[in-house]
This record gives C-alpha cells, structure tokens and sequence, in this order.
C-alpha cells in the first residue's frame, strides 16, 4: 500500500541574496580593488575572514576562514576592514525596494531576505518577474549585484538562488518541483551540514530521491527532530511562512585577540569593552535579557560556554561585566584563550514581557 500523498503548499516565493556582498560593497566604492581578490575582515595575522570577493574566491578563499589560511590559499589577498554602517545603510535601501513589492519581507541577514508575493502591490502575476525587477532595481540604484531563487515555499527558494550566482536567478515552477527535488544533490539541501551529509552519505543518501525512499520512522530514528523536516523537504512541502517581523533570540559581541591571552585579570579587562558594546546593541534594540552566555575560544580552537539565567532581566554595562567576570571566575581557564564573548539570550522581546518586567538599566492558478 503506497502511502497517502502529500499536499503541497503553493505561494510565491523569492529569495533575494546580494553576490558577495561585503566585498562587493568595497570594490564599488573603491575603484582600485575592483578585480582584485579581497577579503573582508579578519588579517593575515588572528582574523576572520567576513567576506571574499569573487576573485579571492577561485583560490579557496571563503567566509569564516582564518585570515592566516586565507592568505596561504591566495598571496596577493587584500584585507579590507569592515564597515558595518556603510553595509546597513545600503541593506536598508535594498530593502525599501522591496516594500514596493511587497510588505511581507523577512530579513535573514544584511544581505539576504524572503518575499512573499503571492499577492503583491505591484498586481504582477508572476514571481519570476518581480524578482528580475528587483534585480534590476538594486543594480540601477545602488551599483550592485543579487541573485534570486523563485519557487512555491522558503526552501526551494533558497535552493534555487545559488544555482545561478552570481547576478542569475532560478525559478523552480510548481510543476517541476518534484524532479529538482529528487534529482539534487544532497549536500545541496539548504540545512544539510558537513556532519548531516557524511552521515546521510554512510546511510546510502546522495541524492533527494534517496532521502525521498527513507521512512519517517527511519529518518526520525537517526536525525532526531529533524527527520520529519527532510521526509517533508523531500516531498517540497516546506510550511515555514515568511515572517516579516522575526523575533531576536539572542544579543552580543565577541572579540578576537592579536595574540593569546592566559591570564582572567587580563581577559576581565577586556570583557569591560565587550559588555558596553553589547549594552549599546540592547540599547538600540531596545531589549534586555536575562541569560548571559560566556563564550571562550581557546588557542587550539576549542570552544567553551558557561551560561546563567537571572531572576531579573539586565542591559546595563555595569551589570552585564558584572555577570560576565562571574562565569569567568567560575572555573579555571583550560588554555590560553584567542577570543571571548558575551551574548543575552531569553529576551524581552514579546510584548507583554515588556509590559510586566523592565531592564534593569537607567490554491490559486500560479503563473512563475
């Protein structure tokens, strides 16, 4: 007995993500590193690499990268320092072009959002068009490029904006969603990790039509929670709406050292700096929060968190280094430690919390 097919959720999805956008940014408004490999961030010293111009990118050079391995991979690599208001600025202005389509816009990144316009202000049936609009739009306006993914939910949508990048877009139309499903690669599916594909590997899963012939109960069994949402990827059925106000979770800042630091007398001094960064993004937030999360980065990578839930929630300075110095002190470091962080967690953000508690501190035709 075959069982019961399952019914999938049409709308009209985009997902608009900006090509390289940092370094893109950077090349624009400095002529001289336009078709040179750059790399935003990090340094070929202890950084982070943010972002790598599609030049540095044929050498191996990505996000995430330490700075040191970067500049192995690519010699003539030109670090750039982030400028995060000049990103803001123009991810607002993005997203202004945007609203003109729709009001239902759910930012995931400075660089990144889904739109919903399955009904949209512009009255234009099809979602493939609109997404060439924008496309359009962004790159008469503001300089830039951005691909595009089209399709009937969030997780073929944003499939499909890599497979064209960069400065393409893809649409997957209701009626080939099943082929593309079964014929993609596994290590493309959009939440499939390093670790999930080489473990999908080992049970025989290379492909979308192999995790399509796996049970529930099979998938369940060995990925947990998450077994039912890829027997339902699987199938293209993905119900996650697009949110255009997506709660904050979660609040910090962290800080990579030039060189090691063993001793907590120095590190406290550096978690001053850290907390009154952290208290201005609560601030500008307005939130506060009341789990303070300690993260420690040591010199051989390992990383380590120490957390505490308070009765009441905080957003000043004073109190968060005060918490902060606490999970410090509350066991010996275990090496000398090359980053460390502060984050709030279990925040203020819904509106009767803000009322009771105070921080404390002063299926239609589609046509794709």
């Amino acid at each position: 007995m075959k069982p019961a097919k399952l019914k999938l959720t049409h709308r009209k999805i985009i997902h608009v993500d900006m090509d390289a956008f940092y370094a893109s940014v950077e090349q624009m408004d400095n002529p001289d590193l336009q078709g040179k490999p750059i790399a935003v961030g990090g340094s070929s010293n202890r950084g982070v690499v943010a972002a790598a111009s599609y030049e540095a990118r044929k050498y191996g050079v990505k996000s995430a990268m330490s700075g040191f391995r970067a500049a192995k991979l690519c010699p003539d690599l030109i670090f750039v320092k982030p400028r995060f208001d000049r990103y803001k600025e123009l991810s607002q202005r993005i997203r202004r072009i945007f609203f003109e389509y729709t009001d239902l816009v759910e930012p995931l990144s400075l660089d990144e959002a889904y739109l919903d316009v399955t009904q949209n202000k512009k009255g234009q049936p099809s979602a493939t068009k609109i997404a060439e609009e924008i496309r359009q739009k962004i790159k008469s306006q503001l300089g830039l490029n951005a691909s595009a993914g089209i399709s009937i939910n969030k997780f073929l949508a944003k499939v499909a904006s890599d497979i064209n990048k960069p400065n393409g877009q893809k649409t997957i139309p209701p009626e080939e969603v099943e082929e593309f499903i079964e014929n993609l690669d596994i290590r493309f599916f959009y939440g499939v990790g390093k670790v999930t594909q080489e473990k999908m590997y080992r049970l025989g899963i290379f492909t979308g039509l192999d995790l399509k012939k796996k049970s529930l109960e099979f998938l369940k069994e060995h990925f947990g929670k998450s077994g039912k949402h890829y027997y339902l990827v699987s199938r293209g059925i993905h119900h996650s709406p697009v949110k255009p106000e997506r709660t904050r979770k979660s609040l910090g800042a962290e800080r990579t050292f030039s060189n090691n630091i063993s001793s907590e007398v120095f590190l406290s001094e550096r978690l001053k700096q850290i907390a009154n960064e952290v208290a201005k993004r609560l601030k500008n937030q307005d939130v506060a929060g009341k789990t303070i999360t300690l993260k420690i980065k040591y010199s051989n990578f390992e990383v380590q968190t120490r957390s505490k839930t308070l009765k009441l929630y905080i957003s000043s300075e004073e109190l968060i280094y005060e918490e902060a110095k606490a999970l410090l002190y509350q066991e010996k470091l275990k090496d000398s430690v090359r980053l460390i962080g502060i984050s709030l967690s279990n925040l203020n953000t819904k509106k009767e919390n803000k009322k009771i508690t105070k921080p404390i501190s002063a299926q239609l035709k589609f046509k794709f």
